[in-house]
């Protein structure tokens, strides 16, 4: 089974199950192909966090594909330029891009293909183009404004013959599929084993002519960014080489004879153990599934969970044992009230005091009046807007999603991605190489003594978050959503759905949403909107109402607007998939 979002990853994946590849063979794969089909979401130049279930070794492992900040990249160097916020688009926000990376280590450690016949998906659709979604047209429609006063290279790009794609048309990346076609040639040119040439991918992306050209673009480049201003790269050659993706234990939660695992701190997933920790002691069963006591609950949890995740989350010592901790989170359960909280409350586990960011005063925090004062176009990871699509604003601020793709193979091998960063309006074309860089960066604080703080060769916080779940002990899911700070939202929603609403799979994901916007976001300009709770117009009505009067100040959205969830599953001696109907494009498969 493979389900993601967008048919032609789904259907990429299922052709190399069908030929003989596993799980990891599939994931990659589709992968690539992400990276040409959602451009707008994700490309080559970004990140990617991975879980996966290993049926050989009966274990659970993390691949961190994230890269780091580099040796320049100091809260010192910023301020020097006169910043308090890392910009949102451009070459200062830009981290090592690390997919390409992580993609290599899943591949040699758990896969069985060759690089040529992984990549050689991507490459077809790069060279020989793939239909515009509507979604992308309306993204390139925003920025092209700026592409052609600012950004050139990106504009020869995406702007073929000079107009916007329209929707339905043909798009194609001849210089993408052109570096991923030499990476081949030079890899095969290396070695004759696979391992041989994996490695060698890997040396020609971080040190050889894929690194030569970042490093002199970034060195050599200074257009404007998301802050209004004029500003070059950070990024070395040094920085790349210095860099290589690695394995992790995960984090794990045991939830209702299920077992929960995320990546460790340095992103956002045990906010999602978090939830479901001061959700063990509430008995969602009896205030029934989405009744307004239910969804009260489960939001106010999640602002509890998230103010832990501005306090103490980041690539740093983190107290995560103390976070997950019974006494601790009767504690803080005690302070979920009939009332919607307003109050941004971390807790103090082990008795350590927290410290949270102080958040900007201006560009795009909420106004005095509560309203969202508008950021610059094209920042931030795609998060869902209020429409429910993706938008672009002019200068390359995103209100959208990412990407996510889920596999499972007939040996029972499974795994959990979710690639994002490098999207086409985050950052200049690199015009040797057909991609941009990402701009994870933006996710650092620009103060110092917090756990996401900026720091040479740290990784940011991300928001980017693959789930996976044992039921009884047994592998059983993989699942996740695009969607920035609502991902550990939206698929804690998923989750519970199936644990306490009764749903299979597809039910699970078609069922009404809701999320918070309480908290400071993780994309540039780090505005939060205390007591926002977006709900699905599908939502009762009568739910909606209670949910107002008990404070939250509920704004209902389009009745298929939140949420792209995928999933995958082994349950009763079957193979399942699901995929997500909002924005048509999502797509599962298998046999």
């Amino acid at each position: 089974m493979v389900a993601g979002t967008h048919w032609l990853a789904s259907a990429t994946g299922m052709s190399v199950l069908e030929r003989g590849g596993n799980a990891f063979d599939a994931a990659v794969a589709a992968g690539f192909v992400l990276q040409v089909a959602e451009p707008h979401l994700n490309g080559p130049g970004g990140e990617v966090p991975i879980l996966l279930w290993s049926e050989a070794e009966q274990k659970t492992h993390v691949v961190c594909g994230q890269g780091v900040a580099p040796a320049a990249a100091t809260i010192e160097r910023f301020h020097e330029l006169g910043l308090d916020v890392v910009p949102g688009t451009g070459l200062l926000a830009a981290t090592v891009p690390g997919a390409f990376g992580g993609w290599m280590l899943l591949l040699e450690r758990w896969g069985t293909w060759r690089l040529a016949d992984v990549l050689a998906p991507a490459i077809h659709y790069a060279e020989h183009g793939v239909p515009v979604l509507e979604r992308v047209s309306a993204t390139i429609t925003a920025v092209e404004g700026m592409f052609t006063a600012d950004w050139p290279t990106s504009a020869a790009t995406w702007l073929p013959g000079g107009r916007v794609p329209e929707p339905g048309s043909r798009l194609a990346n001849p210089v993408l599929a052109a570096t991923y076609r030499r990476i081949v040639a030079e890899a095969e040119a290396a070695s004759g084993t696979r391992e041989g040439q994996l490695a060698a991918a890997r040396h020609t992306w971080y040190e050889g002519f894929v690194a030569e050209a970042i490093a002199e673009f970034s060195a050599t480049t200074a257009w404007r960014d998301s802050s209004g201003e004029v500003h070059g790269g950070l990024l070395t050659g040094d920085d790349l080489a210095g860099w290589s993706a690695t394995t992790e234990e995960p984090v794990s939660f045991d939830y209702r004879g299920h077992t929960v695992f995320k990546t460790g701190p340095w992103g956002q997933g045990p906010v999602f153990l978090q939830q479901l920790a001061l959700l063990d002691g509430v008995d969602l069963d009896a205030m029934g599934y989405l009744s307004a006591d239910y969804v009260h609950t489960v939001a106010e949890a999640a602002k509890l969970a998230f103010a832990d995740r501005e306090a103490w989350y980041g690539d740093a010592d983190v107290p995560l044992a103390g976070l997950l901790d019974p006494a601790y989170n009767a504690a803080r359960r005690a302070l979920i009230g009939p009332r919607a909280s307003l109050d941004l409350l971390p807790g103090s586990p082990g008795g350590r005091e927290p410290r949270l960011p102080v958040l900007p005063g201006s560009n795009g925090a909420d106004g005095a009046d509560g309203a969202r004062v508008p950021a610059p176009e094209g920042v931030g990871e795609p998060t869902v807007d209020t429409a429910g699509l993706e938008r672009t604003l002019p200068d390359g601020q995103v209100r959208g999603d990412t990407c996510h793709v889920d596999v499972v193979d007939r040996w029972g091998n499974m795994v959990s991605a979710t690639p994002s960063g490098g999207w086409l309006q985050s950052s200049p074309t690199i015009p040797a190489l057909g991609f941009c860089l990402g701009t994870r960066a933006q996710m650092f604080w620009l103060q110092e003594g917090l756990p996401s703080s900026l720091r040479p060769g740290a990784r940011p916080r991300t928001t980017l978050s693959a789930s996976f779940a044992l039921k009884d002990g047994r592998p059983w899911l993989a699942f996740g959503t695009p969607g920035g700070d609502q991902q550990d939202q939206w698929s804690l929603n998923f989750f519970l759905a199936l644990v306490h609403g009764g749903l299979n799979l597809q039910e699970a994901i078609d069922a009404p949403m809701f999320h918070s916007e309480h908290f400071p976001s993780s994309f540039f300009p780090r505005g939060s909107r205390p007591g926002v709770l977006h709900v699905e117009e599908r939502l009762d009505a009568g739910v909606v109402a209670e949910l107002r009067r008990r404070g939250h100040e509920v704004e209902v959205q389009g009745p298929w607007s939140l949420g792209r969830l995928s999933a995958v599953a082994r349950d009763g001696g079957f193979l399942k998939a699901a995929a997500n109907p909002r924005g048509a494009q999502g797509y599962a498969a298998g046999r």
